[in-house]
């Protein structure tokens, strides 16, 4: 895999990522991770290495400073960490690797209440947002404003978060689809459980990134003409 460590710098603030280019990107997937986490993520590193197997370029992003981390309000202030997907998305509509690729979201835990809201700031920017575990009742206000397809992915044994996300799922009136993974708990630690997440967000982004379903319209299209 192509994985090189980027700095993301705005003035004084540096954030620290990791940036995965597999050759013929069909997108570009930005992780905004939960509570505690980080680009270090052993899950969310699992999720990006798969969609970079899929042709899906992947941002792993510390969305706060090491002092910022240190501090449990930033940790869950849902509109500073959705500023800093923002910030990242700028970033990556600049940068000469990255700006002609489509962009979606994957949000884990409370990261999915900072994708989403980001989401819907900004719409004109996001094609699909992923949502594993997520809590985008954390974004309540902002759901009816999202436009970008959104899949959300819960545990089947995960129940608060399930109800939370089944509310979740009534306020977005975008294209949607709610996937419910059999015994995986909070943290799909269970086994086979993280490679369904896995393969579920793969298969979303890859249908919503325009690149990728105008490759799937021309392959196609060459298979009538044989």
């Amino acid at each position: 895999m192509n994985e090189k460590a980027v700095r993301l710098t705005w003035g004084d603030l540096t954030l620290e990522g990791i940036l995965g280019l597999p050759a013929q990107a069909l997108g570009m997937v930005v992780f905004a991770h939960g509570s505690g986490s980080g680009r270090f993520s052993p899950r969310n590193n699992f999720v990006s290495r798969y969609l970079q197997h899929g042709r899906v370029a992947t941002l792993l992003i510390d969305l706060l400073t090491p002092d910022e981390a240190e501090d449990r309000r930033k940790v869950f202030d849902i509109d500073l960490l959705a500023d800093r997907v923002l910030l990242a998305t700028a970033w990556l509509k600049q940068d000469d690797r990255t700006k002609g690729l489509d962009i979606g979201y994957f949000g884990a835990s409370t990261g999915a209440g900072a994708a989403l809201q980001a989401a819907a700031r900004d719409p004109s920017s996001i094609q699909a947002v992923v949502s594993r575990g997520g809590r985008p009742d954390l974004a309540e206000a902002y759901l009816p404003s999202v436009t970008a397809p959104t899949l959300l992915i819960i545990g089947g044994d995960d129940e608060p978060v399930i109800e939370m996300n089944r509310a979740a799922y009534r306020l977005l009136s975008c294209p949607k689809r709610l996937v419910i993974v059999p015994g995986a708990t909070h943290l799909f630690e269970e086994p086979g459980t993280l490679e369904q997440v896995a393969e579920h967000a793969l298969a979303w982004f890859q249908q919503h990134f325009h690149h990728a379903k105008y490759e799937s319209t021309g392959a196609q299209t060459k298979e009538r003409l044989r």
